[in-house]
């Protein structure tokens, strides 16, 4: 005989859960009113329903931060989901700031620790979540720890460690680093088979093949310098903040130097 669920404790386990009401109804009548019991079934379904989202696209969530006060240390992560609206809720606003707390007080392994609240998270938002990246920078040597990220949508930031400079230039520097992607911070930092890939596609291209042989080495020198290393290497590109320079020509200008950086987006 199926146990009479009462609407108040249909409602409790909802608030509890966030499950649908049907959904709850019957975890009740499944468990003859154990709400201990059912919020383990309902958990159990909403750990199937997270495994068959898993698979689907996060293109928006969140980039977070967290600076200390003498800039020696910094903590960002990046939680993605599915659509916008799930973004700017306040529960995964909350689970996203969670992340950040545990990186920031444990480091990155602690992202993991929180994996079962973000598989219930999943089932009751109906969306994949996912723990796209997270870093955390201590200050080495003088260095000094700056971020950015980019708003209003608060999907794209960069954490930086730099040495020299001041805090308002680490964080111009971050914020060119958002909008730029480099790969590396100096061309020596490029794997020698990427460049030599590279430079191959270059000498084989028709622009390079129509050109005389004696000429065709300086040519695809040139391009190797303005289309490979001037984009992806930090020290050679085009400072957003003048165009004039390089980026290698503003930190020199401001007695500064990279020591490491990581970018994260949720925009896929």
């Amino acid at each position: 005989m199926t146990a009479e669920i009462s609407a108040s404790l249909v409602k409790e386990l909802r608030e509890r859960t966030g499950a649908g009401m049907m959904d709850c109804k019957q975890a009740l009548q499944e468990t003859n009113g154990d709400i201990d019991a059912a919020i383990v079934a309902l958990r159990e379904k909403g750990m199937a329903s997270a495994a068959k989202r898993a698979g689907r696209e996060t293109t928006e969530g969140k980039v977070g931060y967290r600076l200390a006060d003498d800039a020696k240390k910094g903590t960002m992560v990046a939680v993605g989901c599915e659509t916008e609206p799930v973004s700017n809720n306040d529960e995964f606003l909350a689970y996203a700031k969670g992340v950040l707390d545990a990186v920031d007080a444990n480091g990155i392994d602690a992202a993991g620790g929180l994996d079962e609240q973000r598989v219930e998270l999943a089932g009751k938002l109906g969306e994949n979540i996912v723990v796209v990246g997270a870093a955390r920078f201590e200050a080495v040597n003088g260095g000094l720890v700056a971020a950015y990220v980019h708003p209003p949508a608060n999907k794209l930031g960069v954490l930086l460690q730099v040495r020299g400079g001041d805090a308002e230039f680490a964080r111009k520097l971050a914020m060119h680093i958002s909008w730029s992607n480099p790969q590396w911070i100096a061309r020596e930092d490029a794997p020698a088979d990427i460049v030599s890939a590279e430079r191959e596609i270059y000498a084989n291209s028709d622009e390079v093949q129509s050109k005389p042989e004696q000429a065709r080495e300086k040519i695809v020198d040139g391009m190797l310098n303005k289309r490979f290393f001037g984009v992806n290497v930090l020290l050679e590109q085009e400072w957003i903040h003048d165009s004039s320079k390089t980026v290698g020509q503003a930190l020199a200008d401001a007695g500064a130097e990279v020591l490491e950086f990581q970018r994260f987006s949720v925009a896929g």
